[in-house]
C-alpha cells in the first residue's frame, strides 16, 4: 500500500523538524517527506489541509488486562483504544492473571497484539517471580521473549538486599528496571493523599514520604548497581526534585508522570467520587505545580495514561471498597491538548512528551518520523474538538472526564503504514 498525505503541518520532536509538508509511505515505511520519490504512485492520498502529521503517541504503561481480567478489558479492544487516542506504540505491565513472568505469557500478549493490528505492543517484564519480590523472574529469557523493561508494579521487594541483587543482575545483562516507588508500610491502608483533603473526608492517608523515602532509597540502589532505570507515576512535587538532583548528578535515570496527575489534584475527591480513586494517589495543588514545571523543564520526559480499564461494578461500592484506576488512552492525545491550551507546553515540547521521550526512556523503536522508519504517523486536527466518551472503545468507562469537550480531534492512526483508526 502506498499512501500519500498532503498538506500536513509535519512536526517531529526528535529531529526539530516543523514544516507544512507532504509525506510519502510505502512498504510500511515513511519513504519521503516534501518530495515524491521516484516513481511514486500513490493507491489512497489522504488530505491532511490544516491537521497535524507527528509521530504516532508512545504510552509506557497501558494496562490490556488480557490474560486474567477479561471483564475489565482486552487486548482487542484496549488497544483499538488506544489507536483512538492516537497511540501506535504501547507497553502494557506485567499485572496479569497469570503475572507476565513467564515467556509463554509475554508471546500470548505479542500474537493476540498482532492479531488485533491495532498498535504495537512492547511488555514489560515482571522482575520477581509473581510480583512477589522474593525471586528474581527469568529476565533473560523475558527479554528474548520480547519484553523491554523489567518492573515489580507498586509490589514491594521484601528487602532492599534482594532489590539490590536484582538491579545488579538486570545492569549486567544491560536491562532497564522501571520503579514504581512507593514504600508498602507508609501506604499501607491509605486511600488518598495525607492532607487536609483526606482529613476533611475521614479518608487514610498516603503521606508524600511513601513516595520520596522509597525513591531516595531506590536512586541509592541505581548508583551503585549502575542500572538503567526509569521512574513511574511520579506524584509529588519533592519527587521530581530528587529525580532532577539524580540526573544532574549524572544517573541514567528517566521518569514520567500520569496525565491526570498533571490536571487533577487531591480536591477532585471532595464528592467521594471513586472515578478519583487512584494508586498512587492525587497530591496537593503545589505537588499538582512542581510536576507540571517537572514536564515542562524535561526532567520528566515522557507523560503516559497509566490506563486502567475496570468494569462498572468496580467503581460503584464506597470509595474505600473500590478499585483503583482511570481509563483514559482514548483521551491521551485531548487531555494533553489541555496543557497547551493552558499554555503550560507549546504544541512540539507536548508531542516531544508523548512520543520521543517516552521511546527513548525505554530505547523503543518508536516515536520519531524518519525516512527509512516505520510509518506510525498520528494526523490530527487542532482546531477541532473531541467529546469524550462518544465512541468508546475501552471497555473500561472508569473515567471522570467522560462528557467534557476536549481540545484537537484524532483524524487518523497509522501503525506501519496501515490505517489503524480513521475518526
Amino acid at each position: 500500500m502506498r499512501t500519500r498525505i498532503l498538506g500536513a503541518r509535519v512536526i517531529d520532536p526528535s529531529s526539530g523538524l516543523d514544516q507544512v509538508a507532504d509525506l510519502y509511505v510505502e512498504g510500511g515505511k515513511l519513504s519521503a517527506i516534501g518530495q515524491a520519490p521516484a516513481g511514486f504512485e500513490a493507491d489512497q492520498t489522504l488530505d491532511a489541509q490544516g491537521l497535524i502529521a507527528a509521530p504516532g503517541l508512545v504510552d509506557l504503561s497501558v494496562a490490556l488486562r488480557e490474560p486474567g481480567y477479561s471483564r475489565k478489558g482486552s487486548i482487542a479492544s484496549e488497544t483499538l483504544a488506544a489507536a483512538a487516542g492516537g497511540v501506535t506504540s504501547l507497553c502494557c505491565p506485567p499485572i496479569t492473571k497469570p503475572v507476565l513472568d513467564t515467556s509463554a505469557v509475554a508471546e500470548l500478549i505479542l500474537d493476540r497484539a498482532r492479531e488485533a493490528g491495532h498498535t504495537k505492543v512492547f511488555p514489560i517484564g515482571a522482575l520477581s517471580k509473581g510480583l512477589d519480590g522474593e525471586q528474581l523472574a527469568e529476565l533473560v529469557a523475558l527479554r528474548d521473549a520480547g519484553c523491554v523493561a523489567f518492573g515489580n508494579g507498586l509490589n514491594n521487594f521484601r528487602n532492599a538486599r534482594t532489590l539490590r541483587r536484582a538491579l545488579e543482575y538486570a545492569a549486567t545483562f544491560d536491562l532497564t528496571v522501571i520503579f514504581h516507588s512507593q514504600d508498602h508500610d507508609l501506604a499501607e491502608g491509605g486511600l488518598a493523599h495525607e492532607g487536609a483533603t483526606a482529613s476533611f473526608l475521614g479518608l487514610s492517608g498516603i503521606p508524600e514520604t511513601a513516595e520520596t523515602v522509597a525513591l531516595a532509597r531506590d536512586l541509592l540502589l541505581v548508583e551503585q548497581s549502575g542500572v538503567r532505570a526509569h521512574f513511574s507515576q511520579l506524584t509529588s512535587a519533592r519527587g521530581a526534585q530528587l529525580i532532577a538532583d539524580a540526573q544532574a548528578r549524572g544517573l541514567p535515570v528517566t521518569a514520567d508522570v500520569a496525565l491526570y496527575q498533571l490536571i487533577l489534584t487531591d480536591e477532585a475527591l471532595i464528592d467521594f467520587s471513586s472515578l478519583y480513586h487512584v494508586q498512587p494517589p492525587l497530591r496537593t495543588r503545589a505537588d499538582h505545580e512542581g510536576l507540571r514545571e517537572a514536564v515542562k523543564s524535561g526532567v520528566i520526559s515522557a507523560i503516559s495514561s497509566h490506563h486502567q480499564p475496570h468494569e462498572r461494578d468496580a467503581k460503584l461500592a464506597p470509595f474505600g471498597e473500590t478499585e483503583p484506576g482511570m481509563s483514559g488512552v482514548q483521551l491521551l492525545l485531548p487531555l494533553a491538548m489541555t496543557l497547551v491550551q493552558d499554555g503550560l507546553l507549546d504544541l512540539p515540547t507536548l508531542l516531544a512528551r508523548l512520543s520521543s521521550g517516552p521511546a527513548e526512556a525505554l530505547r523503543l523503536p518508536a516515536g520519531k518520523l524518519q525516512v527509512g522508519g516505520a510509518a506510525d504517523i498520528l494526523l490530527f486536527d487542532p482546531l477541532a474538538s473531541t467529546v469524550a466518551g462518544d465512541s468508546w472503545h475501552s471497555k473500561g468507562r472508569n473515567s471522570p472526564f467522560l462528557g467534557h469537550c476536549l481540545p484537537a480531534q484524532v483524524r487518523y492512526t497509522l501503525v506501519d503504514g496501515h490505517v489503524s483508526f480513521k475518526a
